[in-house]
């Protein structure tokens, strides 16, 4: 039997959450049963709003995920003089100069049917607004199947 190549693509909607950097690979590999069937490929996420991010960092100690917060709030302030589009509130201008730097994607490999993460590694949400709601990732999976 010959290896085929698969091409699957869905919607994960992700829960509500508070402002902050939230650790949603459990979320996302649950929403993914697919994932199961690829021995070798990769899973493209991206996310449909400008005011949210993907990034890739540390799954261990939830005080990296505040220490992320902490920084990005300091980096890119509300509030500042210069905003001209701060008709949707305080927290919108910066939630959005936050999705450009940390970016609307990723891309992680797939190995026997899971994600080849690193041991330390997972999966991101930066929620950047204060009640910015469920969130839409479009989940993209292609690979060589078991």
């Amino acid at each position: 039997m010959s290896n085929q190549t698969v091409w699957d693509q869905k919607i994960i909607t992700l829960k509500s959450r508070s402002r902050g950097f939230h650790l949603i690979t459990d979320e996302i590999t649950r929403q993914l049963p697919e994932l199961s069937k690829i021995d070798v490929g990769w899973l493209q996420l991206f996310i449909q709003h400008t005011s949210a991010s993907l990034t890739i960092n540390e799954n261990a100690d939830p005080t990296v995920r505040m220490d992320f917060e902490s920084h990005f709030s300091k980096f890119v302030p509300e509030n500042a003089p210069y905003y001209k589009h701060d008709y949707e509130g305080a927290d919108d201008m910066p939630a959005h100069l936050k999705a450009s730097i940390l970016g609307c994607s990723i891309q992680i490999p797939v190995s026997r049917g899971s994600l080849l993460l690193g041991t330390w590694q997972g999966v991101y949400l930066g929620e950047h607004r204060d009640f910015g709601g469920s969130r839409r990732l479009v989940a993209t999976l292609m690979g060589q199947q078991k």
